[in-house]
Protein backbone atom coordinates (compact mmCIF):
# COMPACT_ATOMS: atom_id res chain seq x y z
CA UNK A 1 0.00 0.00 0.00
CA UNK A 2 2.50 2.42 1.21
CA UNK A 3 4.66 1.79 -2.03
CA UNK A 4 1.32 2.16 -4.31
CA UNK A 5 1.21 5.77 -2.73
CA UNK A 6 4.50 6.49 -3.37
CA UNK A 7 4.73 5.40 -7.29
CA UNK A 8 1.15 7.29 -7.64
CA UNK A 9 2.14 10.56 -5.26
CA UNK A 10 2.60 13.75 -6.96
CA UNK A 11 6.50 13.40 -6.95
CA UNK A 12 6.55 9.77 -7.90
CA UNK A 13 7.65 11.22 -11.35
CA UNK A 14 10.94 12.98 -10.18
CA UNK A 15 12.30 9.95 -9.06
CA UNK A 16 11.39 7.94 -11.60
CA UNK A 17 13.64 8.73 -14.52
CA UNK A 18 17.03 7.36 -14.61
CA UNK A 19 19.07 10.72 -13.86
CA UNK A 20 15.88 11.36 -10.84
CA UNK A 21 17.12 7.72 -9.56
CA UNK A 22 20.92 8.79 -9.82
CA UNK A 23 19.52 11.84 -7.76
CA UNK A 24 17.80 9.76 -4.86
CA UNK A 25 20.70 7.35 -4.68
CA UNK A 26 23.19 10.08 -4.01
CA UNK A 27 21.01 11.60 -1.15
CA UNK A 28 20.66 8.47 0.36
CA UNK A 29 24.17 7.86 0.51
CA UNK A 30 24.59 10.99 1.41
CA UNK A 31 22.36 10.43 4.32
CA UNK A 32 24.18 7.16 5.25
CA UNK A 33 27.42 8.99 5.22
CA UNK A 34 26.33 11.41 7.83
CA UNK A 35 26.10 11.31 11.75
CA UNK A 36 22.61 10.20 12.83
CA UNK A 37 22.96 12.68 15.66
CA UNK A 38 24.55 16.02 14.63
CA UNK A 39 23.17 17.22 18.64
CA UNK A 40 23.91 15.39 21.46
CA UNK A 41 23.28 16.25 25.00
CA UNK A 42 24.66 14.41 28.55
CA UNK A 43 23.12 14.66 31.66
CA UNK A 44 24.93 13.60 34.87
CA UNK A 45 24.21 13.82 38.14
CA UNK A 46 27.66 15.64 38.43
CA UNK A 47 29.30 17.18 35.58
CA UNK A 48 33.28 17.60 36.19
CA UNK A 49 33.97 20.49 33.96
CA UNK A 50 37.66 21.35 34.62
CA UNK A 51 37.06 24.98 33.94
CA UNK A 52 34.88 25.53 37.03
CA UNK A 53 33.72 23.62 40.06
CA UNK A 54 31.56 20.51 39.78
CA UNK A 55 28.00 20.78 38.61
CA UNK A 56 25.46 19.00 40.15
CA UNK A 57 22.80 17.75 37.55
CA UNK A 58 24.41 19.16 35.29
CA UNK A 59 23.67 18.74 31.33
CA UNK A 60 26.29 19.49 27.88
CA UNK A 61 24.83 20.20 24.98
CA UNK A 62 27.15 19.25 21.94
CA UNK A 63 26.12 20.53 18.31
CA UNK A 64 28.51 19.19 14.95
CA UNK A 65 30.77 17.60 17.30
CA UNK A 66 31.48 20.81 19.76
CA UNK A 67 30.48 21.80 22.80
CA UNK A 68 27.60 24.40 22.50
CA UNK A 69 26.51 24.87 26.46
CA UNK A 70 27.43 23.15 29.49
CA UNK A 71 25.50 24.38 33.02
CA UNK A 72 22.94 22.74 35.49
CA UNK A 73 19.95 20.94 34.08
CA UNK A 74 17.57 23.96 35.83
CA UNK A 75 19.37 26.28 33.58
CA UNK A 76 20.31 24.64 30.76
CA UNK A 77 17.14 23.38 28.37
CA UNK A 78 17.46 20.30 26.28
CA UNK A 79 16.31 20.80 22.42
CA UNK A 80 13.41 18.31 21.26
CA UNK A 81 14.26 15.22 19.37
CA UNK A 82 17.81 15.63 20.82
CA UNK A 83 19.55 12.76 21.62
CA UNK A 84 20.21 12.26 25.48
CA UNK A 85 23.01 9.78 27.51
CA UNK A 86 23.01 10.01 31.33
CA UNK A 87 25.51 8.45 33.77
CA UNK A 88 26.14 10.02 37.10
CA UNK A 89 29.43 11.31 36.47
CA UNK A 90 30.55 13.14 33.13
CA UNK A 91 34.38 14.23 32.80
CA UNK A 92 36.13 15.54 29.61
CA UNK A 93 37.39 13.38 27.71
CA UNK A 94 40.60 11.49 28.73
CA UNK A 95 44.31 12.66 27.90
CA UNK A 96 47.53 10.45 28.04
CA UNK A 97 49.96 12.85 28.50
CA UNK A 98 52.63 9.85 27.12
CA UNK A 99 52.53 6.71 25.26
CA UNK A 100 53.56 4.75 22.23
CA UNK A 101 50.25 2.94 21.71
CA UNK A 102 49.58 2.74 17.69
CA UNK A 103 53.64 2.28 17.41
CA UNK A 104 53.64 -0.59 19.80
CA UNK A 105 50.71 -2.87 19.41
CA UNK A 106 49.54 -5.96 21.67
CA UNK A 107 50.77 -8.61 19.65
CA UNK A 108 54.31 -8.28 21.13
CA UNK A 109 56.03 -9.24 17.24
CA UNK A 110 58.18 -7.77 15.40
CA UNK A 111 55.32 -6.53 12.87
CA UNK A 112 53.51 -4.51 15.24
CA UNK A 113 56.48 -2.79 17.01
CA UNK A 114 57.37 0.24 15.14
CA UNK A 115 58.45 2.41 18.40
CA UNK A 116 61.66 2.34 18.76
CA UNK A 117 64.66 2.35 15.66
CA UNK A 118 67.94 0.73 17.30
CA UNK A 119 69.62 1.62 13.75
CA UNK A 120 71.03 4.71 15.63
CA UNK A 121 71.47 6.86 18.43
CA UNK A 122 70.10 9.81 17.39
CA UNK A 123 67.04 9.70 14.54
CA UNK A 124 64.72 13.02 15.02
CA UNK A 125 63.66 12.73 11.44
CA UNK A 126 61.56 9.73 12.53
CA UNK A 127 57.61 10.39 12.05
CA UNK A 128 55.52 9.27 14.57
CA UNK A 129 52.66 9.72 11.39
CA UNK A 130 54.52 7.21 9.21
CA UNK A 131 54.51 4.79 11.89
CA UNK A 132 51.20 4.82 13.31
CA UNK A 133 48.14 2.20 13.13
CA UNK A 134 44.72 3.57 13.59
CA UNK A 135 43.28 0.04 13.33
CA UNK A 136 45.62 -0.77 16.40
CA UNK A 137 43.39 -2.81 18.81
CA UNK A 138 45.42 -1.17 22.33
CA UNK A 139 43.65 2.22 20.67
CA UNK A 140 40.56 0.99 21.05
CA UNK A 141 40.95 -0.66 24.31
CA UNK A 142 42.39 2.61 26.03
CA UNK A 143 39.61 4.17 24.46
CA UNK A 144 36.34 1.59 25.98
CA UNK A 145 37.81 3.80 29.73
CA UNK A 146 37.33 7.20 28.48
CA UNK A 147 40.70 8.11 27.10
CA UNK A 148 40.06 10.66 23.72
CA UNK A 149 43.15 11.95 23.35
CA UNK A 150 46.85 10.51 23.22
CA UNK A 151 50.50 11.81 22.88
CA UNK A 152 51.79 9.09 21.25
CA UNK A 153 55.38 8.10 19.26
CA UNK A 154 58.94 6.82 18.87
CA UNK A 155 59.60 5.51 22.58
CA UNK A 156 62.43 6.01 25.43
CA UNK A 157 65.48 4.08 24.46
CA UNK A 158 67.77 6.06 21.88
CA UNK A 159 69.76 9.68 22.34
CA UNK A 160 66.82 10.98 19.78
CA UNK A 161 64.29 8.22 18.71
CA UNK A 162 62.20 10.46 17.20
CA UNK A 163 59.19 12.61 16.72
CA UNK A 164 56.16 12.13 18.94
CA UNK A 165 51.78 13.21 17.51
CA UNK A 166 48.69 13.97 18.99
CA UNK A 167 45.77 11.75 17.77
CA UNK A 168 42.39 11.29 18.24
CA UNK A 169 41.27 7.57 19.88
CA UNK A 170 38.96 7.03 16.70
CA UNK A 171 39.25 6.78 12.95
CA UNK A 172 40.75 4.03 10.58
CA UNK A 173 43.93 6.08 9.23
CA UNK A 174 46.23 8.22 10.81
CA UNK A 175 45.12 10.80 9.14
CA UNK A 176 41.56 10.57 10.27
CA UNK A 177 42.87 10.57 14.12
CA UNK A 178 46.05 13.16 14.18
CA UNK A 179 45.32 16.49 14.94
CA UNK A 180 49.12 17.35 15.88
CA UNK A 181 51.33 15.89 13.20
CA UNK A 182 54.69 16.49 15.23
CA UNK A 183 54.22 17.36 18.84
CA UNK A 184 57.95 17.05 20.27
CA UNK A 185 61.12 15.21 19.65
CA UNK A 186 61.92 12.61 21.70
CA UNK A 187 65.20 11.79 23.47
CA UNK A 188 66.03 9.72 26.73
CA UNK A 189 69.09 10.39 29.21
CA UNK A 190 70.59 7.67 31.16
CA UNK A 191 71.08 4.19 31.07
CA UNK A 192 68.23 3.45 28.38
CA UNK A 193 70.23 5.45 26.01
CA UNK A 194 73.57 3.81 26.06
CA UNK A 195 74.69 2.39 22.96
CA UNK A 196 74.05 -1.47 22.45
CA UNK A 197 76.95 -4.04 21.75
CA UNK A 198 79.75 -1.32 22.74
CA UNK A 199 77.95 1.34 20.47
CA UNK A 200 77.78 4.79 21.46
CA UNK A 201 76.81 6.91 23.56
CA UNK A 202 78.38 4.17 26.45
CA UNK A 203 79.04 7.03 29.34
CA UNK A 204 76.42 9.84 30.00
CA UNK A 205 79.19 12.00 29.42
CA UNK A 206 79.48 10.99 25.83
CA UNK A 207 75.67 11.18 25.71
CA UNK A 208 75.73 15.00 26.54
CA UNK A 209 78.53 15.23 24.11
CA UNK A 210 76.35 13.78 21.11
CA UNK A 211 73.71 15.90 21.92
CA UNK A 212 75.32 19.43 22.06
CA UNK A 213 77.44 18.28 19.15
CA UNK A 214 73.99 17.59 17.15
CA UNK A 215 72.45 20.87 18.45
CA UNK A 216 75.52 22.87 17.49
CA UNK A 217 75.62 21.42 14.44
CA UNK A 218 72.14 22.60 13.72
CA UNK A 219 72.34 26.07 14.81
CA UNK A 220 75.43 26.03 11.91
CA UNK A 221 72.80 24.62 9.30
CA UNK A 222 70.08 27.33 9.94
CA UNK A 223 72.93 30.06 10.01
CA UNK A 224 74.15 28.73 6.63
CA UNK A 225 70.64 28.32 5.40
CA UNK A 226 70.36 31.92 6.14
CA UNK A 227 72.81 33.76 4.84
CA UNK A 228 72.64 31.61 1.52
CA UNK A 229 71.40 33.33 -1.48
CA UNK A 230 68.25 32.30 -3.13
CA UNK A 231 68.65 29.49 -5.29
CA UNK A 232 72.60 28.56 -4.08
CA UNK A 233 71.09 27.06 -0.66
CA UNK A 234 72.56 24.28 0.77
CA UNK A 235 70.63 20.75 0.63
CA UNK A 236 68.00 20.13 2.93
CA UNK A 237 69.11 18.08 5.96
CA UNK A 238 65.69 16.28 7.66
CA UNK A 239 67.85 15.69 10.69
CA UNK A 240 68.76 18.84 11.29
CA UNK A 241 65.62 20.54 9.62
CA UNK A 242 63.80 19.00 13.17
CA UNK A 243 66.75 20.04 15.19
CA UNK A 244 66.40 23.89 14.09
CA UNK A 245 62.69 23.41 14.52
CA UNK A 246 63.56 22.71 18.66
CA UNK A 247 65.80 25.60 18.48
CA UNK A 248 63.45 28.07 17.31
CA UNK A 249 61.17 26.42 19.88
CA UNK A 250 58.52 25.71 17.59
CA UNK A 251 58.76 21.99 18.98
CA UNK A 252 59.61 20.95 22.92
CA UNK A 253 62.15 18.61 23.41
CA UNK A 254 61.08 15.72 25.49
CA UNK A 255 63.63 14.39 27.52
CA UNK A 256 63.14 10.79 29.32
CA UNK A 257 65.18 10.90 32.11
CA UNK A 258 65.20 9.27 35.86
CA UNK A 259 67.49 9.71 37.45
CA UNK A 260 68.20 13.13 39.48
CA UNK A 261 71.80 13.48 37.92
CA UNK A 262 70.07 13.01 34.26
CA UNK A 263 67.06 15.33 34.94
CA UNK A 264 69.68 18.49 35.91
CA UNK A 265 71.77 17.22 32.44
CA UNK A 266 68.41 18.00 30.94
CA UNK A 267 68.00 21.11 32.38
CA UNK A 268 71.08 22.50 31.49
CA UNK A 269 71.08 21.29 28.50
CA UNK A 270 67.71 23.07 27.78
CA UNK A 271 69.39 26.52 29.42
CA UNK A 272 72.93 26.36 26.76
CA UNK A 273 70.34 26.21 23.97
CA UNK A 274 67.54 28.15 25.23
CA UNK A 275 64.95 25.39 24.03
CA UNK A 276 61.58 24.20 25.38
CA UNK A 277 61.70 21.20 27.80
CA UNK A 278 59.53 18.93 29.11
CA UNK A 279 60.86 16.17 31.69
CA UNK A 280 59.62 12.73 30.93
CA UNK A 281 59.45 10.08 33.44
CA UNK A 282 61.40 11.84 36.31
CA UNK A 283 61.30 9.36 39.28
CA UNK A 284 64.07 11.10 41.30
CA UNK A 285 62.65 14.19 40.39
CA UNK A 286 61.43 15.22 44.02
CA UNK A 287 65.10 15.19 44.87
CA UNK A 288 65.65 18.41 42.62
CA UNK A 289 62.20 19.94 42.74
CA UNK A 290 63.62 23.53 43.11
CA UNK A 291 65.92 23.38 40.49
CA UNK A 292 62.66 22.21 38.11
CA UNK A 293 60.38 24.67 39.41
CA UNK A 294 63.22 27.25 38.92
CA UNK A 295 63.60 25.97 35.60
CA UNK A 296 59.64 26.03 34.98
CA UNK A 297 59.57 23.17 33.33
CA UNK A 298 56.75 21.30 32.79
CA UNK A 299 56.86 16.79 34.21
CA UNK A 300 55.07 14.25 32.90
CA UNK A 301 55.49 11.80 35.11
CA UNK A 302 55.81 8.14 35.05
CA UNK A 303 53.23 5.84 35.17
CA UNK A 304 52.18 5.57 38.91
CA UNK A 305 52.32 1.98 38.86
CA UNK A 306 55.37 2.21 37.00
CA UNK A 307 57.37 -1.34 38.04
CA UNK A 308 60.36 0.06 41.13
CA UNK A 309 63.26 -0.96 39.09
CA UNK A 310 66.38 -0.13 37.55
CA UNK A 311 66.86 3.49 36.89
CA UNK A 312 63.27 3.85 38.55
CA UNK A 313 64.02 2.01 41.73
CA UNK A 314 63.73 5.48 43.89
CA UNK A 315 60.50 6.23 42.05
CA UNK A 316 57.50 7.41 44.45
CA UNK A 317 53.82 7.09 44.18
CA UNK A 318 53.53 10.44 45.85
CA UNK A 319 55.96 11.79 43.22
CA UNK A 320 53.00 13.40 41.16
CA UNK A 321 51.17 14.97 44.26
CA UNK A 322 55.25 16.30 45.69
CA UNK A 323 55.41 18.19 41.93
CA UNK A 324 52.16 19.26 42.00
CA UNK A 325 52.06 20.59 45.62
CA UNK A 326 55.78 22.64 44.83
CA UNK A 327 53.93 24.54 41.67
CA UNK A 328 55.24 22.55 39.06
CA UNK A 329 53.12 21.71 36.10
CA UNK A 330 52.25 17.67 35.72
CA UNK A 331 50.65 15.45 34.29
CA UNK A 332 49.93 11.61 33.96
CA UNK A 333 50.71 8.81 31.28
CA UNK A 334 50.58 5.22 30.55
CA UNK A 335 54.14 5.17 29.08
CA UNK A 336 55.85 2.75 27.38
CA UNK A 337 55.25 -1.03 28.63
CA UNK A 338 57.66 -3.48 26.88
CA UNK A 339 56.15 -6.43 27.56
CA UNK A 340 51.87 -7.64 27.08
CA UNK A 341 49.34 -5.98 27.38
CA UNK A 342 51.77 -3.39 26.52
CA UNK A 343 50.17 -0.14 27.71
CA UNK A 344 49.01 0.51 30.90
CA UNK A 345 45.68 2.71 31.34
CA UNK A 346 46.09 6.53 32.47
CA UNK A 347 42.75 6.44 34.37
CA UNK A 348 43.94 3.85 36.56
CA UNK A 349 47.50 5.61 36.88
CA UNK A 350 45.27 8.09 38.02
CA UNK A 351 43.05 7.02 40.52
CA UNK A 352 46.60 5.35 42.47
CA UNK A 353 47.80 9.16 42.50
CA UNK A 354 44.31 10.00 44.08
CA UNK A 355 45.30 8.00 46.76
CA UNK A 356 48.83 9.04 47.32
CA UNK A 357 48.49 13.12 47.97
CA UNK A 358 46.56 14.07 45.10
CA UNK A 359 42.88 15.51 45.28
CA UNK A 360 40.30 13.94 43.38
CA UNK A 361 40.06 17.30 41.14
CA UNK A 362 43.96 17.43 40.95
CA UNK A 363 44.16 14.15 39.70
CA UNK A 364 41.56 14.62 37.35
CA UNK A 365 42.98 17.32 36.36
CA UNK A 366 46.66 15.75 35.38
CA UNK A 367 44.62 13.67 32.66
CA UNK A 368 42.39 16.16 31.42
CA UNK A 369 43.17 20.10 31.50
CA UNK A 370 46.62 19.86 33.06
CA UNK A 371 47.97 17.53 30.48
CA UNK A 372 46.06 19.79 26.82
CA UNK A 373 48.18 22.80 28.83
CA UNK A 374 51.37 20.65 28.66
CA UNK A 375 50.75 19.63 25.18
CA UNK A 376 50.10 22.76 24.04
CA UNK A 377 45.74 21.33 23.05
CA UNK A 378 44.07 22.91 25.92
CA UNK A 379 42.20 25.01 23.40
CA UNK A 380 41.06 22.51 21.61
CA UNK A 381 40.49 19.39 24.51
CA UNK A 382 41.13 18.55 28.23
CA UNK A 383 37.39 20.72 29.43
CA UNK A 384 33.74 21.06 28.98
CA UNK A 385 33.34 24.41 27.50
CA UNK A 386 31.58 26.28 25.00
CA UNK A 387 33.61 26.06 21.66
CA UNK A 388 35.41 22.64 22.43
CA UNK A 389 35.69 19.88 21.17
CA UNK A 390 32.55 17.47 22.29
CA UNK A 391 34.74 14.94 23.81
CA UNK A 392 33.47 13.56 26.90
CA UNK A 393 33.81 10.04 29.14
CA UNK A 394 30.52 8.77 30.96
CA UNK A 395 31.11 6.85 34.08
CA UNK A 396 28.77 4.74 36.57
CA UNK A 397 30.09 5.97 39.77
CA UNK A 398 33.24 7.35 40.63
CA UNK A 399 35.85 6.96 38.10
CA UNK A 400 38.99 6.67 40.36
CA UNK A 401 36.76 3.48 42.34
CA UNK A 402 37.73 0.19 41.11
CA UNK A 403 34.04 -0.84 40.81
CA UNK A 404 32.69 1.78 38.48
CA UNK A 405 32.70 1.04 34.81
CA UNK A 406 33.21 3.49 31.78
CA UNK A 407 29.93 3.44 30.09
CA UNK A 408 30.44 6.08 27.58
CA UNK A 409 32.81 7.71 25.38
CA UNK A 410 32.23 10.67 23.27
CA UNK A 411 34.49 12.34 20.24
CA UNK A 412 33.42 15.44 19.11
CA UNK A 413 29.68 14.65 19.10
CA UNK A 414 30.11 10.94 18.21
CA UNK A 415 29.71 7.88 20.53
CA UNK A 416 32.09 5.85 19.98
CA UNK A 417 31.86 3.55 22.87
CA UNK A 418 28.91 2.07 24.70
CA UNK A 419 30.12 -0.62 26.17
CA UNK A 420 30.54 -0.92 30.15
CA UNK A 421 34.06 -1.51 30.51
Amino acid sequence: MNGERLMTSPCAGKWSSPRGRLVLASLILLAWASPIWAQLAVRGETVYTMAGPPIADGVVLIKDGRIERVGPASEVRIPRGWQVLTAKVVTPGLIDAHTVVGLSGYLNQPQDQDQLERSSPIQPELRAIDAYNARERLIEWVRGFGVTTIHTGHAPGNLISGQTMIVKTRGQTVDEAVIVPTAMVAATLGDAARGQQGKSPGTRAKMMAMLRAEFVKAREYAEKRARAEAGKQPPRDLHKDVLVRVLNKELPLLITAHRARDILSALRLAEEFDIRLVLDGAAEAYLVIDEIRQAGVPVIVHPTMARAFGERENLSMETAATLRHAGIPIALQSGYETYVPKTRVVLFEAAIAAANGLSFEEALASITIDAARILGIADRVGSLEPGKDGDLALFDGDPFEYTTHCIGVIIEGDIVSREAR
